[in-house]
């Protein structure tokens, strides 16, 4: 069912023809409790003013799970799978949705399909006045044209195919832009300034081009957050007298490893994690519960079973400080937010503009061991790709070594997972997983000249939504016609007060293997285990070899402790042939795609391993 187009002049909006510029900021491995308005003890003014007057939080806002799955959701409106990327960016080699051999003749996959629009390329282009029969169809919208917006991305793009970190300026160059790797002008934005790839360093990040040429030198200054939030203050200023609308999407990398950060900032945050990650845990739930953003009856999860206790860590200064540079990152990437707020102030447009602020994903609890799995199940090593030489020619030292402080150019570390739990406190498991631990996003909307937030409760909502429903409701905004393959649907009307607009339909996940569904207040999940078949069962009928599927009323248990599916076997039943109705139709393939040798692991689900 496609998403219905929402009548701003209904709901009284101050100027309901004028559409809004539309800022969407993102960040990269952002836990739920990773920023003060969602319960932290980092430093986020700027994001927090977000939710002041003017703004509102969302504390049900899902993501895919992980960097590139969600990344095509948010552009495309669709599910992951149906966009092209159900796994990773890599030629999986297994059909639509997860990569196929540039031979097969529907090679679309792998990377965003062209047959699937993206945002930039909806809103881009333009639309013409409504008729009286065309606006009493879609209920409304104003007489004014639609689209018509000037579209720009900076950061991160990581939905174009496969870069290598270690891949040559040369290689980027040749292979940018081909059939299988599509860029970000050739997908609906007018300019583009950031990375192709994934993750990489913050000094040298690998993958950086401007529109379609690869940038070969970095100023001695250079830290990739700062960049971009830098570039897109520049496109703010350069729109001023443009009579178009802008779209800009602001795509960061922080705080996903490595730890890069300057000492300066590292510093600020030095002791405040002597306390430990137990600690850091108990005070963020009770913040949470503090702010309004989830009740007194919802647990903290227990410490997750490979992490250890504080008392008992080895080296507490040195995790201490792995823990000041992720704090350090965030603190950095919120004074650019900063910036950018300034900049639309200082313009004039910061009153109609629609800002989104949200992460891909939950804490990461992958380790940078020297040795591990890569992604497309070759044996490598970490070295291998990010161990090469600074910008002044030292050698890169890969790995959590306890022997070094993380933060210099000459490091490449992660904060591990203990870190990672207390990242997504209160809830379960980590980015890749699709209990609440992987995918819950601190999520703020702001637009103080066109939404009617009031003070008290209705500045949170509390229902559930999934980031495709952003690309809805930027289309209902901006005028332009909802696409009918859109799986996402507009929360416009929330904006605007309503207390009784929900999702119509349940959302639903997969990521290696790992299952879930969300309809009303009931939450289906199952995580897949290293050595278990890929069947997911019900609890108590179990052959040996299967996975369990577990029920939580998330009204009332969204950490997920009490596992009720014994209660409720029919609910479990219907909700599983659900599940495998949606999986059958977004092309979901069984996990492993690939065989896994014999007497290997599966290591994509154990990534405190890696």
């Amino acid at each position: 069912t496609p998403s219905v187009k929402y009548n701003m002049e209904d709901e009284g909006t101050s100027n309901p023809r004028n559409r809004p510029n539309i800022v969407l900021i993102l960040a990269d491995d952002l836990g739920f409790s990773d920023v003060g308005c969602f319960g932290s003890e980092i430093e986020t003014p700027n994001i927090d003013s977000l939710a002041e007057d003017g703004g509102m939080r969302f504390t049900q806002m899902y993501n895919c799970a992980r960097c590139c799955p969600s990344r095509a959701s948010l552009l495309t409106g669709v599910y992951p799978h149906q966009a092209g990327i159900g796994h990773m960016v890599y030629d999986a080699g297994v059909g639509p949705g997860y990569g196929l051999s540039a031979h097969q003749s529907f090679a679309l996959q792998g990377y965003l399909r062209q047959d699937v629009e993206t945002i930039a390329e909806m809103l881009k282009k333009e639309y013409p006045r409504a008729t009286e029969a065309q606006e009493d169809a879609r209920n409304g919208g104003g007489s004014e044209k639609g689209g018509g917006y000037a579209t720009f991305m900076v950061g991160k793009w990581h939905v174009g195919g496969e870069y290598p970190p270690d891949a040559s300026h040369e290689s980027i160059q040749n292979t940018m832009g081909d059939e299988l790797h599509p860029t970000p002008t050739q997908r609906g934005f007018g300019e583009f300034y950031g990375t192709l790839g994934g993750g990489g360093s913050y000094y040298q990040p690998p993958s950086l081009v401007r529109d379609e040429k690869v940038v070969t030198e970095t100023p001695d200054e250079f830290y990739y957050t700062d960049a971009i939030n830098d570039e897109a203050c520049e496109v703010i200023e350069r729109m001023q007298g443009d009579q178009r609308p802008f779209f800009l999407y602001v795509s960061h990398c922080a705080p996903h490893w490595p730890l890069h950060a300057p000492s300066d900032e590292i510093e600020k945050y030095r002791g405040r994690y002597r306390c430990g990650w137990d600690n850091i845990r108990k005070e963020r739930h009770e913040k949470l519960i503090q702010q309004g953003l989830i009740p007194p009856s919802w647990q903290c999860s227990p410490r997750d079973e490979h992490s250890r206790p504080w008392d008992d860590t080895p080296d507490k200064d040195w995790e201490d400080a792995r823990m000041a540079t992720y704090a350090a990152q965030i603190n950095i990437l919120d004074a650019g937010v900063g910036r950018i707020l300034e900049t639309l102030r200082r313009t004039g447009t910061y009153d109609n503009t629609l800002i989104f602020f949200l992460s891909d994903n939950g804490g990461c609890a992958e380790v940078t061991h020297l040795q591990y799995l890569k992604e497309n199940g070759d044996e490598g090593n970490w070295p291998e790709f990010y161990g090469g030489l600074t910008r002044k020619g030292e050698q890169i030292k890969v790995g959590n070594l306890r022997d070094l402080t993380p933060g210099d150019e000459d490091t490449f570390m992660s904060y591990d997972l203990p870190w990672a739990n207390a990242s997504n406190a209160p809830f379960r498991l980590f980015k890749s997983f699709v209990h609440e631990g992987g995918i819950s996003t601190p999520f703020v909307v702001h637009w103080p000249a066109g939404a009617r937030i009031k003070q008290g409760d209705r500045r949170v909502c509390h229902s559930p939504w999934v980031m495709m429903d952003i690309v809805a409701t930027c289309c209902d905004v901006a005028n332009v016609p909802i696409p009918a393959n859109l799986e996402g649907e507009s929360f416009l009307p929330i904006l605007f007060g309503s207390e009784h607009t929900r999702r119509s339909r349940p959302i639903f996940w997969e990521h290696q293997g790992n299952k879930a569904v969300r309809d009303g207040p009931w939450k289906l999940v199952c995580q897949r285990r290293d050595g278990e078949g890929s069947t997911c069962q019900q609890r108590g009928n179990n052959d040996g070899d299967a996975q369990v599927w577990e029920l939580y009323n998330i009204d009332n248990d969204r950490t997920e402790l009490s596992d009720v599916s014994s209660q409720n076997p029919a609910r479990v039943q219907s909700m599983i042939i659900s599940w495998k109705e949606w999986a059958t139709r977004v092309g979901v393939k069984r996990w492993p795609l690939n065989p896994i040798p014999e007497g290997e692991k599966d290591w994509s689900n154990v990534p405190w391993l890696w």
